[in-house]
């Protein structure tokens, strides 16, 4: 058998896109050679071989060719140039609703799904219990599909995909439809596909999902394979070029200054016990200015200035709730505080200041309780 499920070889892909074309028959006879038009290069020079067993993700910002790629995989697209080899039983999850029929109930759709990838009315019989189980739609799987919302679209069409058997399942953002309850289940279904040996192809912009369920992604960047390896290297480099984009995208000054302070320890009102060693104070901050200090106060009083440092945690979070790079690379802070000759209630000021007129962007606060020279933790 070979080892090689899916084989992508010096493949590239474009589209023809056209300004200015006439609408209607008139306009085409009398502007028959005036519309414009031009060549739009999605993908370029493509070669990507995933074994058999492989769980791979894409990722990458908006207009990479993502998920034109994957339809190519699946063949519902064709490359200008290059060619895409597949070798197993493939079934993907593209876009909400493709294939389904809307006039059609759920469970008639099932037969048709199935049926399209091999399945005998036996074998889909013998499934439906299951798939119809998974998918939780219960009565509704006796309604047509157009009354069905994007969630249960999504149910139904997951359901199916894992039930016929594929050794090769790629999915396109699918998962971040529905509810958290679903969504879940479908994480923990394509956890026990990978440990299966199933080959899993997954386009998704939740960072926090290619870490914890790939054992590789592929960046691509400009049409093009920028990065190709262990997931939590590859999105560390990501997530840097998109913050390094972010930046050269800011030709002017920012209109309103904003930013916002994080303290992960210690913890608000943490009693302190021992004092013999400075208290480690760290946490994290964002801004949409990089030009930015930010000081460390005890009671008031400047105590130094933190020293930053890279927070992948945190960048990764930021993209996966807002879309986007975070503004600051090096967005963690730290700084060691001597607690030695103090007791009792103390407060702890983080205090981001701006670079150009030195005003107070964002401030945040805890306080601390040391207890005879020492300090609980």
């Amino acid at each position: 058998m070979n080892d090689i499920a899916i084989q992508v070889i010096q493949m590239s892909k474009n589209f023809k896109r056209i300004f200015d074309k006439p609408n209607t028959l008139k306009e085409r006879l009398i502007f028959w050679n005036k519309s414009k038009s031009e060549v739009h290069h999605v993908l370029k020079n493509i070669n990507i071989n995933i074994q058999h067993g492989e769980t791979v993700a894409l990722i990458g910002s908006n207009g990479s060719g993502k998920s034109t790629l994957l339809k190519l995989m699946s063949k519902i697209l064709y490359p200008n140039q290059g060619s895409i080899i597949t070798n197993g039983k493939l079934t993907s999850l593209l876009e909400l609703g493709a294939g389904f029929h809307p006039d059609f109930t759920g469970r008639e759709n099932i037969y048709f799904n199935a049926a399209i990838f091999g399945l005998s009315k036996k074998q889909i019989e013998n499934r439906m219990e299951d798939i119809i189980a998974f998918s939780e739609l219960g009565e509704f799987i006796d309604n047509p599909v157009r009354t069905y919302s994007s969630g249960m679209y999504m149910r139904l069409a997951f359901s199916v995909a894992i039930n016929v058997d594929a050794e090769i399942l790629l999915i396109d953002e699918i998962l971040a439809v529905g509810d958290q309850h679903f969504q879940d289940k479908c994480f923990s279904k394509l956890v026990e596909l990978r440990d299966s040996d199933k080959t899993i192809v997954i386009v998704s912009h939740s960072l926090d999902t290619v870490r914890r369920l790939c054992g590789r992604a592929i960046w691509l960047y400009n049409g093009e394979v920028a990065m190709d390896g262990d997931p939590a290297d590859v999105i560390d480099h990501y997530l840097d070029k998109m913050i390094e984009d972010h930046d050269s995208s800011q030709t002017g000054p920012v209109e309103k200054v904003e930013g916002q302070i994080h303290f992960d320890e210690p913890l608000m009102n943490e009693i302190v016990v021992d004092v013999s060693e400075p208290l480690m104070v760290r946490g994290w901050a964002l801004c949409n200015i990089a030009n930015t200090t930010l000081k460390i106060y005890l009671d008031g009083m400047e105590i130094a200035t933190a020293m930053r440092e890279r927070r992948p945690d945190v960048l990764m979070t930021y993209h996966d709730m807002y879309g986007g790079a975070a503004p600051n690379a090096k967005c963690g802070w730290y700084c060691p505080v001597k607690l030695n000759n103090y007791t009792g209630l103390h407060s702890i000021d983080a205090i981001l200041y701006n670079n150009f007129d030195q005003k107070i962007i964002t401030q945040d606060r805890i306080q601390i309780k040391i207890e005879g020279n020492q300090v609980i933790s």
